[in-house]
């Protein structure tokens, strides 16, 4: 199933589990829980990020303490890395995020401040979006894990124009991708080698294997935020991707429009 309704991928501690084996692919995870969490990280580095709330981690016996935030269009929230073969407990109260991948190098326990999380405004006029590049290539060093949050207004598109990395080349990475949603109803296109076309709010995920996918659309009166976790093969980390071509005319009509003023919706906060 590549559209997830909150509810149906829960197990046990976790509001929502996607594994790679329940997946069916390779690499890329996520995990959801709604206040405290202990576990083991196994073969998978993750990431441990408030969606909202505060917590407290401890992994391979260092402690941080996650400020976190009142909610994802609240502010931007610091986080912390979890490398392989760790034992980890979270402790707190809100709903938490732990993006994942399946990675064969081990990095220390590092703590990611709020503040230094690069935010990009991406687009222009209805396709303005704030993207929060906290695990992006340049940003966060991992083995594998790459991930990303999108912010949308109500009633703009992001993911647009559609794209696509599910072949190697000097312009496109081989990734898997997963979105997870919190906010609208909004709507997410994929499409190419599969066909979707969702209704999402709090809590969906969408699985992207292959294949072209955006635009996710925030209905008007609803913002969107989805969080982007993605993982490959490479040994070197890239979001490199490709337009579908019909539309990647799109990008350069952006010169001539006014960036959304509702961008960025979040920053740090102090």
């Amino acid at each position: 199933m590549t559209h997830i309704p909150f509810g149906t991928a829960g197990a046990g501690q976790w509001a929502v589990e996607i594994t790679p084996e329940s997946a069916g692919w390779t690499y890329c995870g996520l995990r959801i829980a709604d206040g405290p969490v202990e576990f083991e990280t196994g073969e998978e580095e993750m990431l441990v990020l408030p969606l909202s709330g505060s917590f407290d981690v401890v992994a391979d016996g260092v402690s941080v303490s996650l400020h976190g935030r009142e909610s994802v269009f609240a502010a931007v929230s610091d986080f912390v890395y979890v490398p392989i073969g760790a034992k980890v407990t979270i402790t707190g109260t809100g709903r938490v995020a732990l993006p994942s991948a399946r990675a064969t190098r081990r990095f220390p326990v590092r703590y990611g401040p709020a503040a230094d999380v690069p935010v990009e405004i991406r687009g222009s006029g209805q396709a303005s979006r704030q993207v929060n590049n906290f695990c992006a290539p340049d940003a966060f060093a991992c083995d594998r894990l790459l991930a990303v949050e999108v912010l949308t207004p109500e009633g703009n598109w992001s993911s647009y124009p559609p794209h696509k990395h599910d072949e190697l080349s000097e312009r496109e990475a081989v990734l898997e991708e997963i979105y997870y949603f919190e906010g609208g109803p909004g709507y997410q296109r994929v499409y190419g080698t599969h066909e979707v076309l969702a209704e999402v709010s709090a809590g969906d995920v969408v699985l992207v294997p292959h294949g072209y996918h955006g635009p996710s659309m925030a209905a008007p009166g609803y913002d969107l935020y989805y969080l982007n976790v993605l993982a490959g093969p490479a040994d070197e980390r890239s979001m490199v991707c490709c337009d579908d071509p019909r539309h990647a005319w799109i990008r350069a009509s952006w010169a001539d429009q006014a960036v959304d003023p509702r961008v960025p919706m979040t920053k740090a906060a102090r």
